[in-house]
């Protein structure tokens, strides 16, 4: 989960699950000599985590990599010889399954590249601490989160696995609600924005609903994320402005810190955004996003869970689905941590539990009433 840096939190507790995967093989790449050593000991102190390099520059990463091989690599942006942005495409192409998760420091220009180095091919990213806070915390659990899930995923995935299918359920499901949805709400967390992208991309333009979404990040970064989603070229992404009137086909991206509710008005729907205190440690959270809609929309809700940690938006989706509304989430094998998206499976809340590639199709069939 991305840390709010006026919001104190708790350390989760750990969400390991059967999919977790022996050792992950990491990477640190830094031209700080003091970041390497504090992110190697945060990281080995993890068992199932072990560094395997430390480098300054990417010339000297992309060496590394075709001497060993490596699950995750944890590449900084600004440093001499190589910077991160130049080495990201030649370490894809020395080897496309290693994950790479961007190092950003937390200001516009930071958050701008990093998301540009998601939509080139990076795994995802973390803001990038003071060297005073590099062991926060917020920090050590989100990055410990991310190289796990990024590792299983990447041993998942490699030449001769079978394609993500969907299994079976192994959860309870229950019937989609009776009525057409008037709304997506969209919830997503730890490894959320690449998941977004490809989420995106899948519905395609033209979707006959306005989409709300909130995923936990920093203030900086959320203006920036809605810029890249609106690059994509499917459909415009906005972050939500307070009394904005919400239209079909156009997504509405709750603002760092602020939480993003629905109201209903005149002929539609518009936008609240409130200061209200943080809930399930997070500002903005996905519960008060779900119970508002679920109240200005009467239950006509088509909510997704993306991957993420902790359970956020748990309680708003069990008041949703007993208002008749309908609840989607990616799957543990596709998410980075299935934590968000694992609480509502394991509530028996889901209609259907999906890797993320076939979440789209499965959205589209729900709004245009092809529901199965």
């Amino acid at each position: 989960m991305i840390s709010q840096p006026a919001i104190a939190r708790p350390p989760p507790r750990p969400q390991a699950g059967p999919l977790d995967t022996p050792i992950a093989r990491v990477m640190i790449c830094d031209d700080s000599v003091v970041i390497r050593g504090a992110i190697t000991r945060m990281l080995e102190a993890d068992p199932g985590i072990k560094v395997v390099a430390r480098v300054a520059h990417g010339a000297a990463a992309l060496a590394e990599l075709k001497r060993q091989p490596i699950d995750v690599i944890v590449l900084d942006i600004e440093m001499p010889v190589m910077d991160g942005l130049f080495a990201l495409p030649l370490l894809l192409k020395a080897d496309p399954s290693v994950r790479i998760i961007m190092a950003s420091t937390l200001t516009t220009r930071g958050a701008d590249i990093a998301l540009q180095a998601l939509r080139l091919g990076a795994a995802d990213y973390v803001p990038k601490p003071s060297t005073a806070a590099i062991l926060d915390d917020s920090f050590r659990n989100e990055l410990l989160a991310k190289i796990r899930g990024l590792a299983r995923i990447r041993r998942a995935t490699q030449p001769g696995t079978t394609p993500y299918t969907v299994a079976p359920p192994a959860f309870p499901l229950r019937a989609a609600g009776r009525t057409r949805p008037s709304l997506l709400a969209i919830g997503s967390s730890t490894g959320g924005p690449q998941a977004l992208f490809t989420l995106v991309q899948g519905l395609g333009p033209a979707l006959c609903v306005p989409v709300v979404l909130t995923q936990h990040m920093p203030r900086t970064f959320t203006r920036i994320l809605a810029e890249h989603l609106t690059r994509l070229g499917f459909m415009p992404c906005h972050e939500a402005e307070h009394g904005q009137r919400l239209e079909a086909g156009h997504i509405y991206l709750a603002p760092g810190d602020r939480h993003l509710c629905v109201d209903a008005a005149a002929g539609g729907l518009r936008a609240r955004l409130t200061d209200d205190p943080p809930e399930n440690f997070c500002r903005p959270s996905v519960d008060p996003m779900l119970r508002s809609a679920s109240l200005a929309c009467g239950g006509r809700v088509l909510m997704v869970m993306l991957t993420g940690m902790g359970q956020d938006g748990l309680a708003a989706t069990r008041d949703l689905i007993q208002a008749g509304g309908t609840a989607l989430a990616q799957d543990e094998a596709t998410s980075v941590v299935w934590g968000m998206p694992g609480a509502i499976a394991h509530a028996g809340l889901c209609h259907a539990i999906l890797p993320l590639p076939h979440l789209a199709a499965k959205i589209r069939d729900i709004l245009e009433a092809k529901i199965r």
